[in-house]
């Protein structure tokens, strides 16, 4: 490889490692929703900008606190869900398999960004 080869490279690699870094390390508190749903039903939508509990047909409890979200206690026997880490990021979920609940965070501004689904 030449000289420019070399330069070329290394200009991608640092755009890539910039991407990466905005990608994963900005911040979303506030931004983002989390929508529950229970057996594909939705079951309710809430702000992560908004500290609460969520109590989830007397099976699942959810908390929502400092721009995560974090299934405090589950009926269900494996407790996968309560063992999870706090979510955050738009597309991160919570789900508990016996209970048939699902959380998911959604960011708000995430439509208006001009990025479709396939590119992200």
């Amino acid at each position: 490889m030449k000289k420019n080869d070399w330069i070329l490279a290394g200009g991608v690699f640092l755009v890539c490692i910039v991407l990466l870094i905005f990608r994963f390390f900005r911040t979303q508190e506030g931004e983002g929703q989390v929508i529950i749903s229970v057996s594909g039903e939705e079951y309710g939508v809430y702000s992560l900008a908004e500290e609460r509990t969520i109590s989830v047909n007397d099976t699942n409890r959810l908390i929502i606190e400092n721009g995560t979200a974090k299934m405090e206690w589950a009926d269900c026997p494996d407790q996968i869900c309560v063992n999870h880490r706090q979510i955050s990021r738009d597309g991160e979920s919570i789900i508990c398999l016996p209970n048939e609940v699902v959380v998911t965070i959604q960011n708000g501004n995430s439509t208006g960004s001009g990025i479709d689904g396939l590119a992200q």
